[in-house]
C-alpha cells in the first residue's frame, strides 16, 4: 500500500511540476516577442534594487497597514513552504517527518513552531486582506477593471492561502506522535482538542487527508499562478532587476527617429533608394507601438508582473479627475493582448496568424493615452518597478508619427514649433515686443 502511495505521489509531483514548467516556458516565449533592449548595465545597482524592492518589500511599506500585512503573508508563505521539502521527501520515500531525527527535537521543534506561528499570522492577514477587498469599499478595488475575473482572482488567491494555512495546522494537530512529543506544536496544540473524541484511526485518516490535500493544494497553487495576477510572486525579482535606472523624467531617444534624421543629414544618401535584398537593418523601423510585438521585452515582462494592486491608478492625477486613463488597466490590457497573441501562436503551430486586432484601439483607446500627463506618479508608486508610462508614450509616438493622429491642440503646438520655433502662435520677430511696451 505504501508503495502505491509513493508512486501516486511521484506521479502527482511530476505532473504538477511538468505543467508548471510548460506554462513558464510559454510566458518566457511571449515575453521574448518584444523588441530587444539592453538592461545589463550597472549590475550592482540592479542587484541592490532587486534585494531592496522585491525581496525587502521597501516600496510596499509606503502604505504601512497594507504593507505590513503583505510582509506577513509574503514572509510567512515563503518560510512555511520550506517544509514542502520534507513533505516531498516523505511522499517519495514513504517516511514520516524524516528531518526530525536528523535535526534533533529542539531545532526541529523550533522550526515547526515558527512555521505554525507564521501560518496563524498569515491566516489572520489574509482575512484582513479579504475584508479590505470586499467590505471596506476601498476605491482602488472598486474600479471597473476590477470586476469579473480580476475580482474573483483576487479573492480566489486569498481562499487558497486560508485553506493551505488551515490544512498545515490541522495536519500537525492530528499527528498524534507529533503532539505527544510536544516539540513545535505551538499553535496546533490549541486545535488538537477538537479531535480528541475521535478514534485513533479517524484522527490518522484526517491527518493523512490533510497531508495529501495540503501538498496537492500547493501544486495546484503553483500552477494557478500562470492564470493569476499573483505571477508577480515569481516575476517581481527579474522585473525589479531589469527596471529602468535612468531618472524618471528622462525619456529615451528613439533609435528609429535617430536613424531617419541621420539619413536625412547624409548628403550622399539616396532618399529614394530601396534597401538591398537581405539588408533588413536598412528598412525604416516602425515608429512607436501599436501592438505588443512593438513593445520591448521589458515592457511585456512588466505586464506579466502587474499585481493589480491599483496603487498606480490611485495616484494618477488623470484618473483622480475622472479621465478614462487607469495605468493599472493599461498593464492589464497589455497582458490580455499578449496572452491572446500567445494562444494564437499555440493554435497555429508556433507562428502568429494575423487576427485583425492590435493593442491600440482594440484594447487601449487613444482617449486613455492622451489623458496621461506623463507625471510618472504611476511609476513612482508601483511596488515592483513597473513602468506603465513607457507603454503609453510608445503608443502615443505611433499615433503621432505613423498616423498623424495627435489631438488638435498638440498638432497646433507642433505646427507652431515648426514654423515659429516656439509653441506659441507668434512670429519670431514679434517675440520680444512685450519688452518694448511701456
Amino acid at each position: 500500500m505504501n508503495y502505491i502511495s509513493n508512486v501516486l505521489f511521484g506521479v502527482l509531483l511530476i505532473i504538477g511540476i511538468g505543467f508548471f514548467v510548460n506554462n513558464i516556458q510559454k510566458i518566457f516565449r511571449n515575453i521574448k516577442l518584444g523588441k530587444s533592449i539592453n538592461r545589463n548595465d550597472n549590475k550592482l545597482q540592479r542587484l541592490k534594487n532587486m534585494a531592496m524592492i522585491a525581496l525587502g518589500q521597501s516600496k510596499m511599506v509606503k502604505r504601512p497597514f497594507s504593507g505590513f500585512l503583505h510582509i506577513i503573508v509574503y514572509v510567512g508563505f515563503v518560510i512555511i513552504n520550506i517544509e514542502v521539502l520534507e513533505i516531498v521527501v516523505d511522499g517519495l520515500l514513504g517516511t514520516h517527518r524524516i528531518f526530525q531525527p536528523y535535526l534533533g527535537n529542539a531545532f526541529y521543534g523550533f522550526l515547526i513552531g515558527v512555521f505554525e506561528v507564521l501560518a496563524a499570522l498569515v491566516f489572520i492577514a489574509v482575512v484582513l486582506f479579504w475584508l479590505r477587498r470586499n467590505v471596506s469599499n476601498i476605491k482602488r478595488f472598486l474600479s471597473k477593471e476590477m470586476t469579473g475575473w480580476p475580482k474573483r482572482d483576487g479573492n480566489l488567491i486569498l481562499y487558497f492561502e486560508m485553506v493551505l494555512m488551515s490544512l498545515f495546522i490541522i495536519m500537525n494537530a492530528t499527528d498524534t506522535a507529533f503532539q505527544e512529543a510536544g516539540v513545535g506544536n505551538v499553535v496546533s496544540q490549541l486545535v488538537a482538542p477538537i479531535f480528541e473524541s475521535y478514534s485513533s484511526e479517524t484522527i490518522h485518516t484526517i491527518e493523512r487527508t490533510a497531508w495529501w490535500i495540503h501538498i496537492t493544494g500547493i501544486l495546484v497553487f503553483l500552477n494557478y499562478l500562470f492564470y493569476s495576477k499573483h505571477l508577480h510572486i515569481l516575476l517581481a525579482f527579474p522585473n525589479t532587476y531589469f527596471g529602468n535606472l535612468k531618472p524618471k523624467g528622462q525619456f529615451p531617444n528613439s533609435e528609429a527617429v535617430t536613424k531617419e534624421v541621420q539619413l536625412m543629414m547624409d548628403p550622399s544618401a539616396d532618399p529614394y533608394a530601396m534597401p538591398e535584398e537581405g539588408a533588413e537593418e536598412d528598412v525604416p523601423e516602425k515608429f512607436g507601438a501599436s501592438d505588443v510585438a512593438d513593445l520591448s521585452w521589458v515592457q511585456l515582462l512588466n505586464a506579466y508582473t502587474c499585481t493589480e494592486c491599483g496603487r498606480c491608478t490611485s495616484a494618477c492625477p488623470a484618473s483622480l479627475t475622472g479621465k478614462e486613463l487607469s495605468p493599472r488597466n493599461i498593464m492589464m490590457k497589455t497582458r490580455d493582448r499578449l496572452e491572446e497573441v500567445g494562444r494564437n501562436i499555440d493554435d497555429n503551430n508556433g507562428t502568429f496568424k494575423d487576427d485583425g486586432k492590435q493593442l491600440l484601439n482594440d484594447y487601449i483607446t487613444p482617449e486613455e493615452l492622451w489623458a496621461c500627463t506623463s507625471c510618472n506618479a504611476c511609476v513612482e508608486e508601483c511596488p515592483v518597478s513597473i513602468d506603465p508610462l513607457s507603454i503609453i508614450m510608445d503608443m502615443r509616438k505611433y499615433l503621432v508619427m505613423e498616423q498623424s493622429a495627435a489631438p488638435q491642440e498638440l498638432n497646433m503646438m507642433m505646427t507652431n514649433v515648426e514654423n515659429n520655433g516656439a509653441p506659441w502662435q507668434y512670429n519670431q520677430q514679434d517675440r520680444l515686443n512685450w519688452a518694448n511696451e511701456e
